[in-house]
């Protein structure tokens, strides 16, 4: 007899966790999603890098 798989958890807002809602998914309200873009628009999600050299370049 096999179990039942576990329900999955209500999926969360990644700007102030709460429950998010079908029209913002995945966040919970048209707020959080401009606070996102927002980051996003600023930088403030970048990637660190270290610099290219000229060097590196080179062995292409």
């Amino acid at each position: 007899m096999a179990a039942e798989p576990k329900p999955r958890p209500p999926a969360r807002c990644p700007i102030c966790n709460r429950p998010s809602q079908a029209a913002s998914r995945p966040f919970c309200s048209p707020r959080c999603a401009q606070v996102d873009l927002g980051r996003w628009l600023t930088g403030s999600y970048a990637i660190p890098a270290s610099p290219e050299t000229a060097q590196d370049n080179d062995e292409e």
